[in-house]
C-alpha cells in the first residue's frame, strides 16, 4: 500500500451505498450512510494480484475514491470535517459473494480477505483537489464499466467524517471508502481491473486465481440464484435470455397455443387465472420480478420504517423487459398499484404489471402504454388489507407460481407463466404449432373435413409443407428483412 510518511491505519472503513446510480441499481436511497470495518490486512498497493479462491466464481470489483485522515479526529462539525483529511487516493473495496451468507452482515469473509482493498497509485493532499467533482472511471480489460462523479454522492466526503467522529475516533492514516458507483460485477481470473480517479492516477489490480485451495473447515463458497443476481447489478434472478428469434415469436403466438405447449411438457398450471388487461391492444412479454404481499398486520407494518418499502423498491429497481408480478392473495380489496408506479415501471422500461389483487385508478393506468392485468379495479390503498413483504422470491399470482426470471406472455385471453428454462423450446414449437392450425383453419374454411387437418396427419404432411415453403417464400418477397423462426 501507499500511505505516505510511516502512517499504519488502525482501522479501514466503508460505506455500504453512497452514489446515487447504485442506490438507484439497488432499489432503496438511504437516509443516513451506513458503514462497515474492513481489517488493515485487506489493503494492498498498485499492481498487487487480487487472489480468487479455488472454487469461488464471484469476485467483484468495486472503483472508490479513498479518504486518508491525517489528523486526529474525534466529534468534528461537518464544517470542519475536511480539515482532518490529509490526503485522497484511488481505491478497490473487492468483495467475494461467494461467502457472502456467511458473513451475517459483517462483509468480513467476503471484503476483509488479504488485498482485497487495494489503494494507491499515489496519495494526493486533499488541499490540492476539488473534492466535490473528481471523476471516477473503472475499467476491466481496457472497458469501462464504471464511470460516475463525487458531485453526485448521496452524502459528502465532510459528512462521512462528521458522522463516523460522533462515536469513532479517526486517528491519522484511517481510510475511509466512500462508495461505488454502479456496474460494479464479477471479474474473471485474468483481468486486469483499473480504477482512475482525476488528478491521482490509475490503479491497477490484476485478478488471478490463488495456488492452494480453500480449507474444508469453516464456511465454504455457496452461490444462490439471488447472490448471483446481486453480484450482477439485476434485480432478479434471470435463469435465461431468450434469443431474438424466439423473442419474436412469443410476440406472435396465443397464449392458448402457449397452454398446449406446456401441456405436452407436463406443466397443467401456468394460466394466471381471473385477471383483466386495462389495455388489450397490447402485447405483454417480459421476465418476471416479483413481489408478495402478506395480510396487513400493524406491529409488521410499524416496525417498517425504510425510506422505500418493498412495493416501491420492487418499482425503482425493475429493469427494461421485466413484468412486476405481485401476489396478493387473490383479494381485490384494496389497491396493490396505481398510476403513478406505474408510470414509473414504464420510465424505467418495464415491460408490464400482473397483479391478482386491486388496481388503483384504473382510467388513467389504462392510458399508459403499459399493459397492466389486474383482478378488480379498486380506490382504496394497499395499507388497508396488505402488506409488501418481499420481492424476487417465488410466489403465487392468480393460483399460478411464478419463479424470478420466468417468461410471462399475456394478451386478450390473459398472462401464461412459462418456465425459463422451457421458454426457448416453447417459443419454437408454439410457432410451428401455429403455422399448423393457420394452414387448417385455411382448409376447413376451403370445406375439407378436420380429419387429417386438424390434427395434421401424415397423408396430408407433403400438401402442408407445400403450403408453409410457398407461404414463406411469400414473406420473404414482401418483407426482406424480417426473419421468422424456423419450423
Amino acid at each position: 500500500m501507499n500511505l505516505p510518511g510511516d502512517l499504519t491505519p488502525t482501522k479501514v472503513i466503508a460505506v455500504h451505498l453512497n452514489y446515487r446510480s447504485r442506490a438507484e441499481q439497488r432499489g432503496r436511497v438511504p437516509d443516513v450512510p451506513s458503514y462497515f470495518l474492513k481489517p488493515p490486512s485487506s489493503l494492498s498497493g498498485d499492481g498487487v494480484p487480487v487472489l480468487r479462491p479455488r472454487g469461488t466464481e464471484l469476485l467483484a470489483f468495486e472503483g472508490e475514491v479513498a479518504l486518508v485522515i491525517g489528523k486526529r479526529c474525534k466529534r468534528v462539525h461537518p464544517d470542519d470535517a475536511l480539515a482532518h483529511v490529509g490526503w485522497v487516493t484511488v481505491a478497490n473495496d473487492f468483495g467475494l459473494y461467494d461467502l457472502r451468507w456467511a458473513d451475517r452482515g459483517s462483509n468480513l469473509l467476503s471484503k476483509g480477505q488479504d488485498g482485497y482493498t487495494p489503494i494507491g497509485p499515489r496519495c494526493v493532499p486533499a488541499a490540492e483537489l476539488d473534492l466535490d467533482h473528481l471523476v471516477i472511471e473503472t475499467r476491466v480489460d481496457g472497458e469501462t464499466v464504471q464511470h460516475d462523479s463525487t458531485a453526485n454522492l448521496l452524502f459528502s466526503f465532510a459528512d462521512l467524517v462528521a458522522d463516523l467522529s460522533r462515536l469513532v475516533t479517526l486517528e491519522p492514516g484511517d481510510v475511509i471508502l466512500t462508495g461505488t458507483p454502479a456496474g460494479s460485477r464479477p471479474v474473471q481470473a485474468g483481468s486486469t481491473v483499473e480504477v482512475e480517479v482525476s488528478g491521482i492516477g490509475t490503479l491497477r489490480s490484476p485478478i488471478a486465481d490463488a495456488d492452494h485451495p480453500l480449507e474444508p473447515w469453516g464456511a465454504q463458497p455457496a452461490v444462490s440464484g439471488a447472490t448471483r443476481a446481486t453480484a450482477l447489478g439485476v434485480n432478479a434472478p434471470r435463469p435465461v435470455t431468450l434469443t431474438d428469434a424466439a423473442w419474436s415469436a412469443l410476440q406472435r403466438v396465443s397464449t392458448a397455443t402457449l397452454t398446449v405447449q406446456l401441456t405436452r411438457r407436463g406443466i397443467r398450471n401456468a394460466f394466471i387465472a381471473g385477471v383483466q388487461s386495462t389495455r388489450p391492444d397490447l402485447r405483454l412479454l417480459g421476465y418476471a420480478s416479483t413481489l408478495r404481499y402478506v395480510a396487513l398486520r400493524e406491529d409488521i407494518r410499524d416496525a417498517d420504517t425504510a425510506p422505500l418499502n418493498q412495493q416501491k423498491q420492487a418499482v425503482e429497481s425493475i429493469s427494461p423487459d421485466e413484468v412486476l408480478v405481485m401476489e396478493a392473495r387473490n383479494d381485490p380489496g384494496a389497491g396493490t398499484i396505481g398510476d403513478i408506479l406505474a408510470a414509473r415501471v414504464l420510465a424505467r422500461g418495464g415491460a408490464g404489471i400482473v397483479t391478482d389483487g386491486g388496481l388503483r385508478d384504473r382510467d388513467a393506468v389504462g392510458a399508459l402504454d403499459l399493459p397492466t392485468y389486474y383482478q378488480a379495479p379498486h380506490a382504496a390503498v394497499l395499507g388497508l388489507i396488505h402488506y409488501p413483504l418481499e420481492r424476487n422470491v417465488p410466489i403465487t399470482c392468480g393460483g399460478a407460481l411464478v419463479m424470478p426470471g420466468d417468461v410471462l406472455v399475456g394478451d386478450g385471453d390473459g398472462v401464461v407463466v412459462l418456465p425459463a428454462a422451457m421458454a426457448e423450446s416453447i417459443a419454437h414449437d408454439a410457432l410451428a404449432q401455429e403455422d399448423r392450425e393457420a394452414w387448417a383453419l385455411e382448409r376447413v374454411r376451403a370445406g375439407d373435413s378436420i380429419r387429417g387437418v386438424y390434427p395434421l396427419g401424415d397423408a396430408r404432411r407433403a400438401e402442408y409443407e407445400a403450403w408453409l415453403a410457398a407461404r414463406a417464400a411469400e414473406t420473404t418477397e414482401t418483407t426482406p428483412d424480417e426473419q421468422e423462426l424456423p419450423t
